[in-house]
């Protein structure tokens, strides 16, 4: 009977234990919401890997545009946001659903254009003049409409171009989605749209779209993260998530962001105050 018992005891122990190796492996992960940019061109792809490697945390991207993005935070369905609208991420923090938001890296946008170049704006430097030409001329536009950061960007372009622009035209249209169904959009149409350069150089469906307009300092493109409060949602996972921002703005982090690269062009720059 002392066999009996010694075995069935190491077989209950057995079991226990392939049944918590499932539990344990879900435990070292966390949800992140970001926007679109990030995965569409291919940053996660490359730095998600390496730090799973290292900190055996598995993150799960939630990719949608940053108002989206934001919105998941606030509902708690993130541990952690990683986004690109310094203004809506700091009224994210103000509204306590994060208590500190940490920067990156950064990039920039670019106005990208069919070589024909019909509003004339192909060498430019001030994003608000090719705006207005491209207004006057009622040349075709493609929004994202989607509330994300690089929409939120450009709105904030057209208004400081004082130029209303409505959906409804010939000329301006919303799709809606993210910033690679976007350019394809843009890429049928033959249209100008404001694009992240990331996004931009790993995009393959080009078409006759070219850069037309670069370097105007109001195109500075900035990415913060935040870890969403445990405060508001005690489910939200806050050493692990904690745990991927240091590394995220870690020497570490911050050199792992600055080696993607397509066809040797770096697409983000890391930024991140030590």
């Amino acid at each position: 009977m002392k066999f009996h018992s010694i075995r069935y005891l190491a077989i209950v122990a057995t079991t226990l234990s392939l049944l918590s190796s499932p539990a344990s492996s879900q435990e070292k992960s966390i949800v992140v919401s970001s926007t679109t940019s990030t995965e569409q061109s291919g940053l996660f792809n490359f730095i998600l890997p390496i730090f799973k490697s290292k900190q055996g945390i598995e993150v799960k991207v939630v990719a949608v545009g940053t108002g989206q993005a934001l919105d998941i935070g606030r509902r708690g369905d993130a541990d952690v946001v990683f986004v690109h609208d310094k203004p809506a991420e700091e009224k994210f923090v103000e509204e306590g659903y994060s208590t500190k938001r940490y920067e990156v890296m950064y990039n920039d946008f670019v106005l990208i254009g069919p070589k024909s170049d019909p509003a004339k704006v192909g060498g430019g430097k001030d994003i608000q003049i090719a705006l207005q030409k491209i207004a006057t001329t009622q040349s075709p536009f493609v929004s994202r409409g989607d509330k994300s950061g690089t929409h939120a960007a450009e709105l904030r372009y057209w208004k400081d171009a004082d130029i209303a622009v409505a959906p409804g035209s010939s000329w301006y249209k919303e799709t809606g989605s993210g910033m690679g169904p976007a350019l394809n959009t843009a890429s049928a149409m033959n249209a100008y749209i404001l694009a992240d350069r990331g996004t931009w150089i790993s995009f393959k469906n080009r078409g006759d779209l070219m850069i037309l307009v670069q370097g105007d300092p109001k195109l500075f493109n900035q990415y913060g993260v935040m870890q969403v409060n445990p405060a508001k949602f005690p489910h939200v996972k806050k050493p692990l998530g904690q745990e991927f921002i240091n590394w995220l703005v870690s020497k570490d982090g911050q050199d792992t962001i600055a080696n993607y690269k397509i066809e040797g062009q770096q697409l983000f720059f890391p930024n991140a105050k030590q």
